[in-house]
């Protein structure tokens, strides 16, 4: 076969592949031999679909082919026939023996014989070969592992495993090119063109023999979708004059039944002369139209009728795409695709939304009923608001109960005002909350709506008569909108299934509601009680429609009942579909979710993925998987400028993703140049008509001394720093509005100073290692015994988000079988280093205490399995942040072993150190591992190859030997690093490799440090020491910004013992200013600010001269070095 004609084989492929045509498309590849698809491999070796592998593999090599061809075979009939043997079915395995595995026996008898000896034992497991044999879904996957070694090495798979680089639906783009040569080609070109077939080549004839003016621009033309395939027409160019014309007067075609009655509505009328492009045919005789043409309903109006039956067309059309001066195009750098950092909310995230002017003030909605007002600019929780009931009274009666079940409170969306005034929230079940926001961390009760019976599916604001209105939908059918005093003006009863999506509008000066169901029926409304101007069909049940932020482009989106996912523009002037944009490929279980930005890109999460298109081109022009982590129909949202994006994660969160302008803006924010920012501007709510008055602050704000030491900023994911000693930098109002008043350091010495709450039944020995999980529900604490215990908050009055808080005390927790999570500990004990880490899911924990390692099940507490028995024993565990499977594990012997859990295996030791592994951290954005140890040494791993790139000592004050624990993490942007020792506190900058600042224990902070770790936002480091002291730090310049005393939560009666002080520290996932600390009697205390203060202590000012114990260099090296005092 030749090469163009190979090449036309990837091209159907690509083809079958986007227009689903799964099965035809497997088959294709192996009748051609082409391209072998090891996904589609794996999928069906992992289902057991046994016959389908070797039919497909049939296709590429044949068992006697070569050696390694011979052993794939081999494997997988091995597999099939242990399988056979492990459901006891030996008839079906002596099927598999006689006719599958006899062709191996001429070439190893001596194999053959003893696998059939299988069939003597009552389990094959006895045979010591395979006595580690686990369950049929394991064996499997370690199968494949060794089959796609042998299919890479097998040289008849050679360039077959890897399909060619194409632009997206390239058949379609050269059929197109075709048809648009052709038509140049025409001796009588129509300005026109009807495109009826591709099976012969197309020619104009002349209309009434007159010749047609050869076309200019772009003309359009029509090819007759057929009903049973996809469209293979694309288009991306302008369109005709006349569609162009008709778009000036667009709502005049969605709307032409409106009652002259109105004056909003006369005005709709007088706008409605529309002008047809000429092969629409008006032959359709029900009211009833094609799945994407409009349906008019029809008003006894002998003009109405005349008009819609120039309206009305006989088949739904796709445009063929023609050659058209292109609009600028488009750069990588326009997208925001690159993955900035992620925030951790708690609970699964259901809907985003960003204020409409602060482009970096996020809303976000969760499923347990939260709603959360985050400054992704400064990574801080501002705000958090549990779901709670205002007014019982006048509430449903399923949440007049005291305890609302989760159920009734996930919520469906959140939404800004458009003045940014208010948040609109909608419940699952029943219930509108309104939200009124004054700025900064002000959020306030406005207005509880008992709105719908059933869910609240969507909500908008509007402005209908200049008075600003919330419109609701529900299950019950119906659209209302409601002023802001809780008054219903409208109810819209048209519909026949439950309302998915409103989408309020305005344009020139009519103001209307598009409408959406789950029957897939599309209306729109004028805010009158008259009824629907529009009925038709959307391509898809579950869709949303959304406009350009120019108010000139409508989209819709959404998932078929059958699970097909589409995107499409509207052409309102016609009120057809005027282009689908491709790309979508699985079959969805949800509802696809989009957005639009600056009125060129749009942006849908499909796949694990998100997927960019051009407004103007149906194919994608770029997609990201934002380094994994993605649920498969993932929540996005762009801010209002376009340069950040943000995508909900499969782990509770959202990531923010930026282009290079988001980035760089990223890159200015930190905590106090963005209350700078935000002090001019100061929100008040009037709550008669809830309109925004904003009242301008002059505020100065100075700029850093390029003499003075300036800060290091936050760097994000893949941007380089920028040099600290040659940037000016906004400083906060704090450092400027009062320079009468000196700063002092903050010293809470007494418990009335902050919250403070010791869990219950502590361990009977030292906690050595304290973990929050990862929901931030509960304290997972490890004891020096080896012994670990969990505490758990539980939703109720006094802590109605359920989350961990000093406010109320938690319960410990253990199953009713009364299990303790005990590891294997030696008799040496007092010499074991305890180690634990804990799943993203919170589903199981591993640890060790000088034995082997546990595997732990979180709910039942049982041991799933344990491994690496000592000696050496290890002494710290780190997941792999991408793959649980992938565990990093520091021994004693100073070793690192890099453990696969899934297959049992040991992929690399790592060598280097001198002594025991104390720390590891793990960075995604820089594909590092760094591994501390008691050797006071740094190094960095390569992740990829686990290749040593460099490894530092760390330098030590004065007078102090390089003994004792030294201990990592990683800020969240992935590149800073927290560097902790007894002696001091440092923070390097892990692309370089080197030290930015250093800390040393001083003046009352004088103890050695037992233990750091930063805050869940990366703005704070908490540092506690062996005197009993804690200290907060700036993490992003060290400076000493609170110290708290002992005296502030330890009890006088225990603080008299010389034992009684913090061996560990551990911040919450969610809340910044919450951490615990683990005591050396087995107590755990959780420790926060006063309700008055909120936060710990203000930052130290730049220009104060108190350098506070710390040091910048720049510089990794052994010199000396005078530590500022």
């Amino acid at each position: 076969m030749s090469s163009l004609s190979r090449e036309l084989v990837f091209l159907i492929l690509q083809f079958l592949e986007e227009e689903k045509f799964k099965e035809t498309v497997h088959k294709l590849e192996q009748e051609s031999g082409f391209f072998f698809n090891m996904k589609y491999f794996e999928e069906k070796a992992l289902a057991g679909e046994w016959d389908e592998v070797e039919k497909y593999l049939s296709g590429f090599t044949k068992v006697d082919d070569n050696r390694y061809s011979m052993k794939i075979f081999f494997e997988i009939r091995k597999q099939k026939y242990l399988e056979a043997l492990d459901r006891h079915d030996r008839a079906k395995a002596v099927e598999i023996l006689v006719k599958d595995l006899k062709v191996f026996s001429t070439f190893n008898e001596e194999l053959y014989k003893e696998i059939t000896q299988l069939l003597t034992l009552e389990n094959f497991r006895e045979n010591e070969q395979l006595s580690k044999y686990g369950d049929t879904k394991s064996a499997r996957s370690i199968m494949l592992v060794e089959l796609k070694k042998l299919i890479e090495a097998n040289p008849l798979f050679r360039d077959k495993l890897v399909f060619p680089t194409l632009k997206a639906s390239r058949l379609r783009t050269l059929i197109n090119q075709s048809l648009n040569w052709q038509h140049q080609l025409c001796k009588n070109p129509r300005p026109n063109p009807d495109i009826k077939t591709l099976f012969m080549d197309h020619t104009c004839s002349p209309p009434n023999g007159a010749r047609a003016p050869t076309p200019v621009t772009l003309p359009v033309a029509a090819v007759a979708k057929p009903t049973t395939y996809a469209p293979l027409g694309a288009h991306s160019g302008p369109f005709p004059p006349a569609a162009a014309a008709a778009n000036a007067n667009a709502l005049a075609g969605w709307m032409i039944n409106a009652n002259p009655s109105s004056s909003v509505q006369s005005a709709v009328i007088a706008a409605s002369s529309l002008s047809v492009p000429p092969n629409q045919v008006s032959v359709l005789k029900h009211p009833r139209t094609p799945s994407n043409t409009l349906g008019m309903l029809d008003y006894q109006s002998s003009d109405h009728e005349q008009l819609m039956k120039r309206l009305r067309s006989t088949q739904p059309v796709d445009e063929v795409t023609y050659l058209a001066p292109q609009q600028a195009s488009w750069s990588p750098d326009d997208l925001p695709r690159t993955v900035a950092f992620s925030l951790y909310q708690g609970s699964n995230v259901t809907s985003m939304d960003f204020h409409p002017s602060h482009h970096t003030l996020l809303v976000v909605g969760c499923a347990n009923g939260e709603i959360t007002l985050w400054d992704i600019g400064m990574r801080e929780r501002l705000v958090s608001k549990p779901f709670k009931i205002w007014d019982v009274a006048n509430s449903p009666v399923p949440f007049q109960a005291p305890i609302v079940k989760d159920s009734l409170m996930s919520i469906n969306r959140v939404a800004w005002s458009p003045e940014g005034s208010l948040i609109g929230v909608a419940y699952l079940k029943h219930m509108v909350h309104l939200y009124a926001y004054q700025g900064s961390d002000d959020l306030r009760q406005h207005l509880q709506i008992d709105a719908h019976v059933g869910g609240v599916n969507d909500l908008a604001f509007s402005h209908p008569n200049k008075q600003l209105c919330v419109v609701t939908c529900g299950d019950d059918k119906l659209i209302k909108v409601w002023d802001m005093t809780g008054r219903k003006l409208f109810t819209f009863d048209g519909h026949e299934a439950p309302v998915y999506s409103v989408c309020p509008h305005q344009k020139e000066n009519i103001q209307f509601i598009f409408s959406t169901a789950v029957d897939g029926k599309i209306k729109a409304w004028l805010y009158d009680n008259v009824g629907s101007r529009v009925d038709y069909d959307a391509p898809g049940h579950w869709c949303t429609m959304l406009y350009s932020a120019d108010g000139s482009r409508l989209f819709s989106g959404g998932t078929s009942k059958e699970g097909d996912s589409f995107l499409v523009e509207w052409n309102e002037s016609e009120g057809a579909i005027k282009r689908t944009y491709y790309g979508f490929r699985k079959k969805s279980v949800g509802m696809v979710k989009f957005d639009t930005t600056r009125n060129r890109f749009l942006a849908a999460g499909e796949d694990g993925q998100i997927k960019f298109w051009e407004m103007d081109n149906p194919n994608i022009i770029a997609s990201t998987e934002a380094e994994g982590g993605l649920p498969s129909l993932p929540c996005l949202r762009f801010n209002r400028e376009g340069n950040l994006l943000v995508v909900t994660t499969a782990d509770n969160g959202f990531k923010v993703l930026a282009n290079t302008d988001g980035l760089r803006a990223l890159r200015t924010i930190d905590a106090r140049s963005y209350d700078a920012s935000r002090a001019p501007i100061e929100m008040k709510v009037s709550t008669s008509a809830m309109i925004t008055s904003t009242s301008p602050v002059v505020s100065k704000v100075e700029r850093v001394d390029q003499s003075s030491p300036a800060r290091p900023i936050p760097i994000t994911s893949g941007v380089e720093s920028i040099g600290r000693g040659n940037e000016k930098r906004p400083r906060n109002l704090e450092d400027v509005s009062d320079k009468s008043k000196p700063w002092e350091l903050t010293e809470i010495v007494n418990p009335v100073q902050c919250r403070t709450v010791t869990t219950p039944d502590n361990l009977d020995s030292k906690v050595v290692r304290l973990l929050y999980t990862n929901s931030g529900v509960g304290i997972l604490a490890l004891g020096s015994k080896g012994v670990q215990k969990l505490w758990k908050w539980t939703r109720s009055e006094q802590n109605l988000s359920g989350k961990a808080t000093a406010n109320v005390a938690p319960q410990h927790w253990q199953p009713n079988s009364g299990l303790l999570m005990a590891n294997d500990v030696p008799g040496n004990s007092e010499e074991a280093v305890p180690c634990i880490a804990l799943s993203k899911n919170d589903s199981y924990v591993m640890s060790a205490c000088g034995g082997k390692v546990s595997l732990f099940n979180m709910m039942t507490f049982k041991v799933m399995t344990t491994f690496m028995p000592p000696p050496p024993a290890p002494t710290y565990l780190a997941f792999h942040p991408q793959d649980n499977n992938i565990i990093a594990i520091g021994m004693e012997d100073s070793t690192i072993h890099i453990y696969n859990v899934r297959v049992d295996e040991v992929k690399t030791k790592l060598k280097g150190h001198q002594k025991h592994i104390t720390g590891l951290a793990f960075s995604t954005t820089l594909n590092i591992l760094v591994s501390s140890g008691a050797d006071a040494q740094l190094f960095f791993w390569n992740t990829d190859t686990w290749e040593k790139r460099k490894s530092i000592t760390i330098q030590m004050p004065a007078g102090k030997t390089p003994q004792g624990d030294t201990r990592v993490q990683f800020h969240f942007d992935q590149v800073h690093l927290l560097v902790s020792h007894e002696t001091q506190l440092a923070i390097y900058d892990a692309s370089k490799m080197e030290r930015i600042w250093q800390w040393v224990p001083q003046d009352a902070l004088s103890s050695p440090i037992s233990c750091a770790t930063y805050s869940c936002n990366s703005q704070l480091v908490y540092a506690t020491f062996m005197d009993g002291n804690v200290g907060v730090f700036d993490a992003e310049s060290l400076r000493l910004r609170c110290r708290i005393a002992p005296s502030a939560y330890i009890s006088p009666a225990s603080s008299n013992s010389q034992t009684m002080y913090p061996l560990v520290v551990t911040a919450h996932p969610q809340e910044p200013n919450q951490f615990a600390v683990g005591l050396a009697d087995g107590s755990v205390k959780v420790i926060e600010p006063s309700d008055a203060e909120k936060k710990w202590g203000v930052p130290v000012p730049v220009d104060n001269g108190i350098d506070n114990g710390r040091t910048a260099t720049s510089s990794t090296t052994n010199t000396s070095e005078q530590l500022q005092r």
